[in-house]
This record gives structure tokens, C-alpha cells and sequence, in this order.
């Protein structure tokens, strides 16, 4: 009988083990281009929010890395650049897609069913090419002006503390529509895949930047939950596109709110 009983939790931790690893290669299928050839089920996807700001992470050490090889042999102005479009290619622009797309929905209709329709056509209209315009050029300037000091914990947190936020969006507003892709998310919802992916987080923002880096997740938080707030108003729930544009506004303000914080905007 014990024997049997051993057998049954090992077994029991096999399987865990195992729901934990599809979790991560289906965040990582989802978020990245990186060529993982492994079927993934629709659970494994759900699962997936957990590892979301574990994927973030890896992003950001690889995007640290690039800088770090970059700045031997190219200007500051020319690495930054180089960064905003690896971490495009990297991401498939799927964040980016979705924010020109809410921007066109925004700007384009004039009720929530109106600007779910725009944001549903897959032509980009001129109010999604401004607004990622204006974003791309925001992420340069705002990554310029990270001082050096604070340029590996920018480039790491970046990523990892949107992808997180995206994942507390995801629990704290509805749906939008009746299907799509944001919609396997929303059914997946389970406070434990929560706790996994704030503890990441919390656990990287406390190690790079120790209290400032709370300080920077707390007010990311604020910057997205705000946004969520907005959004949800105007369209009656959040969709797959809103996750993206919540995701690229807290890209964006991580980097901001870094100096803001530490104090360390030379003026």
C-alpha cells in the first residue's frame, strides 16, 4: 500500500511538473518568435498567463545582451533603434498590432460596437499609423534618457512588468466579445496562475532595483489599470488588441518612471 502511494504521488508530481512546462512553452509560442516545436493544448495555453512575465524576463536579458554587444560598435542613438526593433521582431509586433489597432477603433467609432467592427478589420487606418508612430518614437527618447546606471534594470523590467499587467487586466475586466484569442485567457482565469506571475515579477523588480523597483511596479500597475479602466468604458470589456495597447503603454512607462523614480533625469 505504500508503495502504491508513493507511485501515486510521484506520478502526481510528474503530471504537475509537466502542466508547469506546457504552460511556459505555450507563453512562449504565444508571445515570441522563438521556434518551439511542441504541441500545446487549449489548457496549456490558458496556463500559459502564469509564465507571462517569466517570458517577459527572458525578452529583457536578451535584449540586454543585444545592448550590451551593440554598444561596442554602434552609437547610443543607433543601439536604441536597433533595440526597439528587436524587440518588435521578437514579439512578432503582436503587442504593437494591437495597440494600432485600438487606436484605430478608438479614433474610428463612435459606440463600443462600432469600435470593435474597426478594430477587427485587418487594414491599418491613419489614426493606428500616428499612434504607433508617436509610440515608437516615445520608446526611443524615453530609452535615451535611462541613465546608465539603470539601463540593465530598464531593459529586464521592461517587458517583464507589462507582461504582468497584462495578465492582471486580463482578471480584472471582462471580455469583450463572445470569441477570440484574449477570450481562452479570460476562461483560463485562476487566482494561482496570478500569484505565479506577480511573484516573478515581484521577485525581479526587488532584486534589480530592490524598493524603487516596487515603486516602479506599483505605479506600472497604476498606469495599467487605468488604462484598462478607459478602455473597458469604451468598449464594453477588454479584448486581445487592448492586452497588446496595455502592454506597449507599460512598456513605455517602465522606462519613464525608472529615472522618474530614482531620480536620475539629468535636466
Amino acid at each position: 500500500m505504500m508503495a502504491r502511494g508513493l507511485s501515486l504521488l510521484l506520478k502526481r508530481a510528474e503530471d504537475i511538473n509537466e502542466r508547469k512546462e506546457l504552460g511556459l512553452v505555450a507563453a512562449l509560442q504565444f508571445l515570441t518568435i522563438f521556434p518551439v516545436r511542441l504541441k500545446v493544448s487549449t489548457n496549456a495555453l490558458r496556463r500559459s498567463i502564469a509564465y507571462f512575465p517569466l517570458v517577459g524576463m527572458l525578452i529583457g536579458g536578451i535584449l540586454y545582451g543585444l545592448d550590451r554587444l551593440f554598444i561596442l560598435a554602434f552609437p547610443i542613438s543607433l543601439v536604441n533603434i536597433l533595440l526597439i526593433i528587436a524587440l518588435t521582431a521578437m514579439t512578432r509586433a503582436l503587442h504593437l498590432d494591437g495597440f494600432i489597432d485600438t487606436c484605430d477603433g478608438l479614433a474610428g467609432g463612435h459606440s463600443p460596437e462600432e469600435r470593435l467592427t474597426i478594430m477587427r478589420d485587418s487594414r491599418v487606418g491613419g489614426f493606428g499609423v500616428v499612434g504607433g508612430s508617436l509610440l515608437i518614437l516615445l520608446q526611443y527618447v524615453a530609452l535615451t534618457v535611462v541613465p546608465n546606471e539603470h539601463r540593465m534594470a530598464a531593459l529586464l523590467l521592461m517587458p517583464t512588468i507589462a507582461r504582468w499587467t497584462m495578465v492582471c487586466a486580463i482578471f480584472a475586466y471582462p471580455y469583450a466579445r463572445e470569441q477570440g484569442m484574449g477570450k481562452i485567457f479570460q476562461e483560463g482565469r485562476k487566482w494561482p496562475w496570478l500569484a505565479i506571475a506577480t511573484e516573478i515579477t515581484l521577485a525581479s523588480c526587488l532584486g534589480l532595483m530592490w524598493l524603487n523597483g516596487l515603486a516602479v511596479m506599483a505605479a506600472a500597475m497604476l498606469v495599467a489599470l487605468l488604462a484598462a479602466y478607459w478602455l473597458s468604458r469604451k468598449l464594453g470589456g477588454l479584448t486581445g488588441d487592448t492586452y497588446g495597447a496595455i502592454n506597449e503603454l507599460v512598456e513605455v512607462s517602465v522606462l519613464i518612471l525608472i529615472p522618474l523614480i530614482t531620480w536620475s533625469y539629468v535636466i
